[in-house]
């Protein structure tokens, strides 16, 4: 038998410390590497020369260097089109699944896993190489254009794009879709597309394997992570590699600080609706509708209508007496008073319409569906003809290094206890600050303390931890292949809104009410986060140069620059197995876990369900 929530001192003490191994990968992985990156860029010499104190010299070149800014600007125009899609596809396609019905949104989910699951950037970048020979037509021929310094810049951009449509679209469907199912839908889907746009740019400022693969070090196409790395790992001068490692740095830190700012004060949380009534189109414009009182499948207590979720939320507005529960979290009593909430946190009166919890959904309109199939099938088209040449190139690919198992092993395993440990310490963080609220209604502003780096990837502190790596003697070994992170910043956040959401909902003790409906998603980060990793390729290239130890990204990336840049094994790194297996991993956690999710801000109203 489980055992109940803490008393409220208990739960505070019990929340900072599951905390405290956050805070503690935070400083060793996060804040000093941090520091030492900065402290490098104030210097000069590297491996060859001896190291010493440069002042502003670094800074003061690459300001008045045409390359760097040239790079600044390849890599910002290159984040445009991603851009358009996530802000304006990805909502467009969101809202038309989910006007459209249960079986045509699943099915728009389970489609689109495909391209989460499939992709690799240095996959996909040389199969686009193949677009090198003579014999080549049709789409993929746009890559000739890249031995051209004046047309390569632009043919960059129309590669970049083309190859992220499919990637970009998903995860901004996945984004928007609990945004739009949870009430009145219109500020969470705007808080939520300013995270996925502040998301969008980090992870465009952050790009280096599409360009480096297709370009390799022609100045023409250098991305500021691509002069980064040349600086620091192929000039040997960390200085100004680090100064331009901090300078991007600095950028992610404050869209980091941004992006959690507006997530905390707009109240932003996550929930799950019941497995019974998920949720579906609004009301005649988006009105509240109330729920009646009735039985909370899978809670210990009534639903009430408009908190700030959809469907099978539960318990009043931020700030409201529950009339479901006494003091300290307990049921109330047979023949006390219950009543339904609407958006403004008031009782529903007796003329406003009340939804029984057991009442026939709503079924959605023929023209909703039409509109759903036809904007899924036309996405799903654009998809396959902007991702054909990695398609094509995977199945016309040869065997080689990268599909070996030696390699494979070398990929997924570090790949793999990297997110074990990140997203667990993240996961413990999040149970602390979002389920057992050890500073009450100001939580969620612990994050801050984490906020720098919720968008920083592997490249702005490479060079630090790659001084690290070196001084530890890891260097050429299988350890320095796991990832040097011990917390996953966006899984914390994503973790905690979400515990927020089901602790505010549950009078069921701490481990049904709170633990066990959040383990799914801890499960799903973890897998994101492998993905992430394995397909990862700057770190692996960094430390190990032995054949035996190269991971699949690495040996392809090493064919594609030894073998006439197009007789790649494309496939080596997304292997039929391992696509297999993820895809049906993400397909039953979108049909079973992610479809039943919310996304709301403070005083969001409920909607109807449908089927």
């Amino acid at each position: 038998m489980s055992s109940p929530i803490p008393p409220r001192t208990g739960a505070r003490a019990l929340g900072l410390l599951l905390v405290l191994p956050a805070l503690v990968g935070t400083l060793i992985t996060l804040v000093l590497p941090t520091a030492q990156t900065i402290w490098l860029s104030f210097q000069s010499g590297g491996v060859l020369r001896e190291i010493s104190y440069a002042g502003t010299a670094n800074y003061a070149k690459l300001f008045g260097d045409d390359a760097s800014w040239r790079a600044l600007g390849l890599t910002v125009s290159l984040i445009g089109f991603p851009l358009l899609v996530a802000l304006v596809v990805g909502p467009l396609l969101a809202l038309a699944l989910d006007r459209a019905g249960t079986w045509v949104r699943r099915a728009g989910r389970v489609l689109l896993s495909l391209a989460v699951v499939t992709f690799s950037p240095v996959a996909v970048a040389t199969s686009w190489l193949r677009g090198l020979l003579p014999e080549s037509s049709g789409l993929v021929a746009l890559a000739q254009e890249l031995r051209d310094p004046a047309t390569a810049p632009g043919a960059l951009r129309l590669i970049v794009a083309a190859a992220t449509f499919g990637l970009v679209c998903a995860l901004a469907v996945i984004a928007f879709l609990p945004a739009l199912r949870g009430g009145t839908p219109r500020a969470a889907a705007v808080v939520v597309g300013v995270l996925v746009a502040l998301a969008v740019v980090a992870a465009g400022l952050q790009t280096f394997a599409l360009g480096q693969v297709l370009t390799g070090a022609q100045r023409a196409t250098q991305t500021l992570a691509g002069l980064q790395y040349d600086y620091a790992f192929r000039e040997a001068q960390f200085g100004l590699g680090a100064a331009v490692a901090t300078l991007t740095g600095a950028v992610l830190g404050v869209l980091g600080i941004a992006a959690t700012v507006i997530a905390v004060a707009s109240g932003l949380r996550i929930t799950l609706t019941r497995k019974d009534a998920p949720a579906g189109s609004l009301g005649a414009k988006g009105t509240a509708v109330p729920m009646a009182v009735g039985a909370a499948a899978g809670y210990g207590h009534q639903p009430a209508a408009g908190h700030d979720g959809g469907a099978g939320a539960y318990g009043p507005p931020d700030g409201q007496p529950s009339p479901y529960l006494q003091g300290g979290g307990q049921p109330a009593r047979a023949g006390r008073e219950q009543a339904a909430w609407t958006g403004q946190g008031q009782a529903a009166s007796p003329g406003e319409q009340v939804v029984e919890a057991g009442q026939k959904r709503t079924s959605p309109a023929p023209a909703g569906m039409a509109i759903g199939i036809a904007a899924l099938a036309a996405a799903a088209v654009a998809a396959f003809l902007l991702t054909w040449p990695w398609m094509d190139g995977a199945l016309a690919s040869r065997a080689g290094e990268a599909g070996t198992l030696r390699t494979q092993i070398n990929t997924w395993l570090p790949a793999l206890v990297g997110a074990l440990v990140s997203v667990g310490v993240a996961y413990l963080a999040a149970l602390g600050i979002g389920g057992l609220r050890p500073l009450g209604r100001a939580s969620e502003w612990l994050l801050l303390i984490f906020a720098p780096w919720l968008f920083v990837g592997s490249g702005p502190l490479s060079v630090a931890n790659w001084h690290n790596a070196r001084s530890l003697g890891l260097i050429d070994t299988f350890a320095a292949l796991i990832p040097p992170l011990l917390v996953s910043v966006p899984a914390l956040l994503v973790l905690t809104l979400l515990c927020k959401g089901l602790a505010e909902r549950t009078d069921r003790d701490f481990f049904s009410g709170v633990f066990l409906p959040s383990l799914p998603m801890a499960g799903i980060l973890t897998g994101a986060v492998t993905l992430v990793n394995a397909h990862d390729v700057l770190w692996p290239l960094l430390v190990v140069q032995k054949p035996e130890l190269h991971t699949a990204p690495v040996a392809q990336m090493i064919e594609a620059g030894t073998h006439a840049r197009v007789a790649v094994d494309i496939g080596g790194a997304t292997p039929l197995l391992v696509v297999a297996v993820a895809l049906a991993a993400l397909v039953a956690a979108q049909l079973l876990y992610l479809d039943r999710l919310t996304v709301t801000t403070a005083g969001s109203r409920v909607r109807k369900a449908v089927p």
